[in-house]
């Protein structure tokens, strides 16, 4: 992220109470680093109320943007006529298994409009107001944002592929880990209260 920062682009990290000390691991790295409740909501909305850029962008920690993403969102916001977008992904690991499942989640993504948070998100901070920014919810932020947004225009696509780590397939397993996205996208959709959705996306270890 440095050669971002050397072109002038503000790079803000917001921790969610974590105890790996990413305060102090960041600093130098960023332009800032505050601490606030947690939940990605809450963290990506900070994040944005605190950023003095014309386009915002939210990244996950564990995605590494494509090169010169900066140029190509400004090409694709241009060549589009639109204020939003995202990243095609590929995960990390090689084998074709997990490129298959990138190619499902991009081709889901252009299909519906509606990216994951694993995707880049980026828009303009006027259309970002606009949308009232990420929805307070304990799960399904991302799309819950992606669908107020299509409403207003349609996204971008820019060049270039932005590369998420595939740790949580490897760890949960692949068709497990593919089950419960759509078990949760189901019952998001027929209702269910995100808080529900938050558990059981994060079962309680007790």
């Amino acid at each position: 992220m440095q050669c971002y920062r050397a072109k002038g682009h503000e790079i803000i990290v917001i921790d969610g109470g974590s105890v790996d000390a990413t305060v102090e691991q960041t600093t130098g790295l960023v332009d800032r680093c505050e601490v606030c409740a947690a939940g990605r909501s809450n963290q990506m909305n900070q994040g944005a109320s605190g950023a003095k850029g014309d386009i915002l962008l939210f990244l996950h920690v564990d995605t590494e943007l494509p090169m010169n993403a900066d140029e190509l969102i400004c090409k694709a916001l241009l060549d589009h006529n639109s204020r939003w977008g995202w990243f095609d992904v590929k995960l990390s690991k090689p084998q074709i298994r997990f490129r298959i499942v990138a190619s499902m989640m991009n081709l889901r993504a252009r299909l519906t409009s509606v990216p994951t948070g694993d995707q880049a998100l980026f828009v303009q901070r006027s259309l970002f107001q606009e949308v009232g920014g990420f929805p307070h919810l304990a799960l399904m932020e991302d799309i819950a944002i992606s669908k107020r947004l299509r409403c207003q225009e349609r996204p971008a696509s820019p060049a270039g592929l932005a590369i998420t780590s595939s740790r949580r397939w490897e760890e949960n397993g692949l068709i497990s880990t593919i089950l419960l996205m759509w078990k949760l996208r189901f019952f998001y959709f027929i209702g269910m209260k995100p808080q529900r959705l938050h558990d059981m996306y994060y079962p309680s270890n007790d």
